[in-house]
């Protein structure tokens, strides 16, 4: 069974050190999200249409809102992943035009060659996560100096000036009916349960909205549900007392073991555990 090993939360998103030995649900995220190899053998993520190798060499490189899942072999050891989702406006707090990280395209590739500076940085925040939980200064700014390292090679907005450019032109129109079924979504993730009756609801039959859907979003509804659906979670988790019952019930799982395996399909663990280990040492930064 997949294990958390450390997780840190602030205002930059999350860092997570997993230990993973099991595949996870095709799934995407509000970040751009960031996987470095730190130990174990090595493995591969699905992306988009691509299956693309993680190795010591090779970082996987996802883009925000870019549908994504990983990939495990069983005959295969376990790997330990450096996962990186990091939120756009710390980013943007570095140079403005790094907000684009929260747009299609951030990232050309979904794979790059990790150079020297890079694999020290990450192994030095993996091991301090190890070591000192509670190191978030010290923590933060090996993130700072790994993020940045990592924009500056694997994109082309480090080449840009530092006037934040029109970085909305690289996502798809979206359809103004799909915007208003997107609002309804995020207004109350828990309400939606049958797509059949948000096409109507915004006056589309269910084959159009799914084209129209995707074609806007690079995702099913489906997908885009179950994404707020565990961003929500992740946050309620974390940082609310709530039981996980209760949790479960507010976002409109029928039961709390249908909460538990969701949770665990999307993130590799259960909440239960990712609770206990978000909470072991303070958030980076605080």
């Amino acid at each position: 069974m997949s294990n958390a090993l450390r997780i840190a939360h602030g205002e930059f998103g999350r860092v997570a050190l997993l230990d993973m030995d099991r595949s996870l649900v095709r799934h995407a995220h509000p970040h751009c999200h960031v996987l470095i190899k730190a130990s174990g053998a090595d493995t591969q993520f699905a992306v988009g249409d691509n299956l693309v190798p993680l190795t010591d060499t090779q970082a996987v490189l996802i883009n925000t809102w870019e549908p994504h899942a990983y990939v495990h072999y069983q005959e295969r050891p376990r790997t330990i992943i450096l996962a990186l989702y990091i939120e756009p406006d710390w980013l943007k707090t570095f140079r403005p035009n790094w907000a684009a990280s929260g747009a299609h395209g951030f990232f050309e590739k979904p794979a790059g060659e990790v150079s020297p500076r890079i694999r020290h940085l990450s192994m030095d925040l993996a091991d301090s996560m190890l070591a000192d939980p509670g190191a978030g200064v010290t923590q933060e700014q090996l993130l700072s100096d790994l993020m940045i390292s990592i924009i500056e090679r694997f994109t082309p907005w480090r080449t840009l000036s530092h006037a934040a450019p029109d970085f909305r032109a690289h996502r798809n129109p979206i359809d103004w009916r799909i915007r208003r079924a997107i609002n309804l979504i995020r207004a109350n993730p828990k309400a939606v349960q049958d797509v059949d009756s948000m096409a109507k609801e915004v006056g589309l039959s269910r084959a159009h909205f799914y084209r129209l859907f995707e074609r806007s979003t690079r995702m099913t509804p489906h997908l885009y549900v179950n994404l707020l659906r565990m961003e929500l979670a992740v946050k309620t988790v974390v940082h609310s007392d709530d039981s996980l019952a209760v949790v479960s019930d507010s976002l409109g799982f029928a039961a709390p073991s249908h909460f538990t395996r969701f949770f665990r399909d999307h993130a590799g663990v259960n909440p239960s555990e990712f609770r206990q280990v978000a909470r072991m040492g303070s958030a980076l930064g605080a």
